[in-house]
């Protein structure tokens, strides 16, 4: 496994560099899109939808809303962000009181739609986020995987308090605590690097907090998924490393809403 792990990450890892940070314009949004549109491959099995042409169709039908967005020009609008923001604080109430309330996204309908509103603002933000410059492409990047580390290592030395244990039984408040810590030292930094003033320092600071606890947020509602569906991965396509889902899943609620609070910085 730590072999697949390795090679996966050493194939991978430089194209998602280069896709990143070495495309611009309609290359970023197509490769964006490819990578949300494996995404919501595994997001029809997380629905309940098994069957092959079902699951072609779903993904067809998040690709032709892509390709709507990008010319009608929603992909640069502010209110896919808003839908994000609201679909989020509606899975906060799903995940804090797991199994109850399921009936509200039991469905296999209920549950397809909810990948839609995930994944299209996901692909949103990160477009407009690309548009405004690498440095806040960078940055979003970064507060995720930073508060991933900070979570694991602080929840290994301090965790006692489970955050949510009928959805991620692994998952401490003291290691939300630790990604905060960490994430709030980078916007510090990044504030000071790019020469901010002390109101947008401020700023900086507070959207990384909450986007931070919002990444955590993503991580819960697709294990929150997985565990009503009964399976550990949301897919194979990363030997080693599960689905494109298990690597992006925190990414798809903290993109839309940084995008969003950055339009205040």
């Amino acid at each position: 496994m730590l072999k697949q792990r390795i090679i996966t990450a050493a194939i991978l890892g430089p194209l998602m560099v280069a896709g990143l940070f070495g495309l611009d314009g309609g290359g970023f949004a197509i490769f964006t899109g490819g990578v949300v549109a494996l995404a919501a491959w595994e997001w029809a099995n997380l629905a309940g939808i098994v069957r092959l042409a079902p699951r072609l169709a779903y993904v067809a039908a998040l690709v032709a809303l892509m390709i709507v967005g990008w010319f009608s020009g929603a992909v640069h609008a502010t209110w896919p962000l808003w839908l994000a923001l609201g679909g989020w604080l509606l899975s906060f109430l799903w995940v804090a009181r797991y199994p109850d309330g399921g009936h509200q996204w039991r469905s296999t309908p209920r549950r397809a739609l909810i990948g839609m509103w995930v994944l299209l603002p996901c692909w949103v933000g990160f477009v407009q986020l690309r548009a405004d410059g690498l440095e806040w492409l960078l940055y979003v990047l970064l507060l995720v995987w930073l508060a991933d580390i900070g979570a694991y290592f602080a929840g290994r030395r301090f965790g006692r308090r489970k955050l949510a244990p009928r959805v991620s039984p692994g998952k401490s408040w003291e290691g939300v605590y630790g990604g905060m810590m960490v994430t709030a030292l980078l916007a510090l930094g990044y504030a000071t690097g790019l020469s901010l003033n002390i109101a947008d320092t401020l700023w900086l600071v507070v959207a990384t907090l909450l986007v931070t606890l919002v990444s955590v947020l993503g991580d819960l509602l697709e294990s929150m998924f997985k565990r009503w569906r009964g399976i550990k991965d949301s897919g194979r396509v990363l030997p080693g490393h599960g689905g494109i889902l298990d690597r992006i899943d925190s990414l798809t609620a903290a993109v839309p809403l940084f995008a969003l609070l950055r339009l205040w910085l």
